[in-house]
């Protein structure tokens, strides 16, 4: 494409572009479209966005072009990619002249640099970082402006990068640019603070807003300007500049300990004082303001959840740093602390607002919906307030549980209808009791309390209990699954039939799960080899000849081999009546996989497959095969080969009983799962993340609670766009389970992503969103696909029968079928509760088109429609055909 006869042309079809007229948008669209792939085209555009004297909306479309361009053909491999003379001479164009006028438009010249940087730099763009450094220096304030802020993209962007050797590359450019980064952070606090004493709040505004962007690609040293907040009324704009600022202290804090949580131990002590000071006492009275009481407690929480933190259970195996930071941490966190927060969580931040009660008042299933995700709750305290409290409930449950418990005692009986504050305590206590539900198990006797007290909750109809009515029916649904007798459900079921007449209730039917440990007269049988023939007659000779030559046989390892060879077999065979082997069968798993014995080195291998077929037939979870799971922790460690025969273990134990394993097992296991994550391989890491998948699958109640501290990352992961397709599909598979079968969860996760990236709900769930669809390409497997499909759905505002299934048919297997196993089984009646399995995806995607169009009127909807490809909205409507 020729610069100087091609630019005219571009620059018309771009303002043609840019019309609200759909008759001109649309040629012009596919004119640019097919105009991405041809030499020179983002030349002109880099021309057209550089040229101050054109109008701001083609500049502006312009700019959106490059950009997406980059992310499509810039990297070598990509179809169509642009070709390197090319690239050269756009780096040089886009760093030449850092003089954009208008703040929109720099701020996506300095992204889309970013971008740039993120593929080039430091090897094909080494003079990037130079120039960035020089022009910040220069005394023209928009030069020095345009510079900083891209100066902050590129580092942010490089930051993010996680492969071993970027880092390494990160690592020594930072080194050299941390000191010049601190220092400008100094200078224009300095220069703030200076406008500040000469009443120069113009001049203050600009310096705050330079304070802002150094800050960003430097690290906090004070938090000198707290004070500074008496200053100004709330609705000053240097306040809210001053506010940003703050917030972005405690953001630097945050991903200080999350990147370098060992460097973090000398500020351990002084961030928890501040911290909790400005949180839990009353020195935050008249000063604090919400987005700060997030970050305050979303640092409490790092620190108290922190891996690096926590010692082995041998103290001997912890590092010194461990111990240490342990220490600290363990001197801080004393009782009358830990109380203080608890109590202030629970009857200060648990408590509803009044805008919470008006709402509910005005629109009570708006606001059920709102509460588990909707926007109105974004810049709600709610979300992080719960979490932090799980977390630090489970961390110090000894010492909070009595706490909590005494709480509970002195709203036993009923509440004054007329006494709105007793009522919106009963609430909060209530609420904290049921998050602490796992923590409490041992501690509350539910069932009695269940018929002396809540039952008797429900049956209040005034109207200004129904804040306990509703908080009732959730703390049930939370303890359902914990613990709960079989005979309470009948008065648990009329009691929600009576519940169901309430209009301002929304009900939603808890998994009530009932597990029996059948442990009946257990006998020993063994088969020494399997044939194709009735295996039963032999039996009986069998049950005494194999124990007796495993002990016989302790000190020749390659004859335990064969045995433990012949046991798998006959595990095999006998199917679900190898449950009566278990007395001889399951101390043989036991010693085999025991790294801590000298024989594992010799039967692991043989070991771990007996322990996954024994699982694979098991017709119920005994605490005896539960126990086994003891020696998981260790193998984990070990890094093998027999790793994948780990993970299979691991997820036998999911689908033979989610709920029993996880209980015992969820931070042992957890644990591993983040030291595992920090060094493995691309394989290693999808095998970690399907039995995070399978968890979510098979419990969507309890999987994400378990495998919260897992989340994050996962959620990292998809925005910043997960190079390896295999990753990336299974980071999607799971977010979809957490998006579309616990919504809550994803709203909290949503929540704290927002808090510790310091953006905006919108913005945060839309970059998910963006590179969940450009990445669908990744998921190969149909079932996934199509949860992705349901899950992205699933957020508006409300099911082609593909892979439906309506009934359940008992394997039969042919003569030259191996039977189904017992886990066969429990994969299939899982798979009828699976969303994937049970929900039509035309019907699906055509009611929430339905309701989509209800919300916007017909008018607004296909406004909505127009912005959507032609060929997307072409491929929807075949598929809809008939509805």
């Amino acid at each position: 494409m020729d610069l100087n006869s091609a630019s005219s042309i571009v620059l018309q079809v771009l303002t043609q572009a840019t019309s609200q007229d759909t008759a001109v948008l649309k040629p012009a669209e596919e004119q640019l479209k097919q105009w991405e792939t041809q030499p020179g085209f983002y030349s002109v555009l880099l021309n057209i966005f550089t040229n101050h004297t054109l109008d701001v909306n083609v500049r502006w479309l312009a700019v959106l072009y490059f950009k997406n361009g980059i992310d499509r053909y810039w990297r070598r491999v990509a179809p169509h990619a642009l070709s390197e003379e090319e690239k050269t001479t756009l780096r040089a164009g886009l760093i030449s002249n850092f003089n954009e006028p208008v703040n929109q438009i720099a701020t996506q010249i300095s992204v889309l640099i970013a971008k740039v940087a993120r593929v080039d730099c430091p090897r094909q763009w080494p003079e990037l970082i130079p120039t960035l450094v020089e022009s910040v220096k220069v005394q023209d304030d928009l030069q020095q402006h345009r510079a900083l802020l891209t100066f902050y993209h590129v580092t942010k962007t490089l930051a993010s990068k996680r492969l071993a050797t970027d880092r390494k590359l990160f690592y020594d450019l930072a080194s050299g640019i941390y000191g010049f980064a601190c220092s400008l952070w100094n200078h224009h606090t300095d220069t703030f603070l200076q406008h500040i004493c000469a009443g120069d709040e113009a001049g203050a505004r600009n310096s705050l807003e330079r304070t802002l962007l150094s800050l960003k690609a430097s690290f906090l040293k004070e938090h000198i300007l707290f004070k500074y907040l008496y200053i100004f009324p709330s609705d000053n704009v240097c306040r809210d500049r001053l506010e940003k600022t703050i917030i972005l202290f405690t953001k630097v804090l945050l991903d200080f300990l999350d990147q370098h949580p060992f460097s973090f131990t000398p500020l351990i002590q002084r961030s928890l004082e501040f911290a909790v000071s400005y949180a839990f006492t009353e020195a935050g009275e008249g000063i604090v303001f919400e987005q700060f009481i997030v970050q305050c407690m979303n640092l409490i929480k790092m620190i108290v959840k922190n891996y690096a933190y926590k010692p082995s259970k041998n103290i001997e195996d912890s590092s010194p740093e461990t111990l240490e930071a342990h220490k600290i941490k363990t001197a801080f966190f004393t009782y009358p602390t830990l109380m203080e927060i608890c109590r202030r969580l629970v009857t200060h931040y648990f408590l509803l607002t009044n805008e919470e009660l008006t709402m509910w008042e005005e629109d009570p299933e708006g606001f059920t919906v709102e509460e588990t995700g909707g926007d109105s709750w974004k810049y709600s305290l709610r979300p992080c307030t719960e979490v932090l409290f799980i977390d630090i409930f489970h961390e110090y449950n000894q010492t909070l549980t009595p706490v909590l418990l005494e709480m509970v005692q002195s709203l036993q009986g009923s509440t004054n209808v007329e006494d709105t504050n007793a009522v919106l305590i009963k609430d909060a206590v209530y609420n904290a009791v049921g998050l602490a539900a796992y923590e409490l198990f041992d501690s509350v006797d539910f069932d009695q309390w269940f018929k002396n007290q809540l039952l008797a909750e429900l049956q209040v109809s005034h109207n200004r209990y129904k804040p306990i009515r509703r908080r009732v029916i959730w703390l049930i649904g939370q303890w359902i699954s914990v613990k709960f007798k079989s005979d309470l459900r009948p008065v648990l079921y009329e009691a929600i039939r009576n519940l169901l007449q309430d209009q301002d209730l929304v009900v939603r039917k808890s998994p009530i799960h009932v597990t029996s440990f059948i442990c009946g007269g257990l006998i020993c049988n063994c088969l020494f080899f399997l044939v194709n023939m009735q295996i039963q007659p032999y039996v009986g000779c069998l049950v005494q000849y194999l124990p007796l030559l495993w002990k016989q046989s302790e000190e020749h390892n390659m004859l335990r081999c064969a045995i433990l060879t012949t046991l798998i077999h006959l595990v095999q065979g006998l199917g679900a009546d190898s449950k009566n082997l278990y007395p001889f069968l399951l101390p043989v798993i036991q010693l085999s996989t025991d790294v801590s014995q000298p024989p594992h080195v010799y039967l692991l291998e043989d070991g771990l497959e007996l322990w996954l077929v024994t699982l694979e037939n098991s017709p119920c979870l005994t605490p005896e095969l539960l126990r086994i799971f003891q020696n998981m922790s260790a193998l984990l460690e070990l890094s093998s080969e027999n790793v994948k025969n780990c993970f299979k273990i691991i997820n036998a134990y999911v689908f033979l009983s989610s709920s029993e394993f996880l209980q015992m097992y969820a931070a042992d296991l957890c644990r591993s799962f983040c030291e595992l994550l920090k060094d493995v391989t691309t394989d290693g890491q999808v095998q970690v993340l399907k039995v995070v998948e399978n968890v979510l699958k098979v419990n969507p109640v309890l999987g994400p609670q378990v495998f919260q501290p897992l989340l994050p990352s996962i959620f990292r992961g998809i925005i910043d766009g997960e190079r390896y397709p295999v990753v990336m599909s299974t980071y999607l598979g799971i977010m979809g389970r957490v998006l579309l079968q616990n919504a809550r969860v994803f709203s909290l996760l949503l929540s704290q992503m927002a808090c510790e990236l310091g953006q905006e709900l919108d913005q945060i769930l839309g970059s998910v969103i963006e590179m969940w669809v450009d990445r669908m390409d990744n998921i190969s497997q149909p079932e996934r696909r199509k949860l992705s499909a349901l899950a992205l759905l699933s957020l508006l505002p409300s099911l082609n029968s593909c892979m439906l299934m309506f009934h359940f048919e008992e394997p039969k297997g042919t003569e030259d079928e191996e039977p189904p196993t017992e886990q066969d089984k429990r994969k299939k009646m899982l798979a009828l509760k699976d969303p994937v399995h049970t929900v039509s995806l035309q019907q699906f995607v055509y009611e929430k088109l339905k309701a989509q169009q209800e919300l916007l009127g017909e008018q607004g909807f296909q406004a909505l429609m127009e912005t959507v490809d032609t060929e997307i909205v072409a491929q929807l409507q075949e598929f809809l055909q008939g509805f």
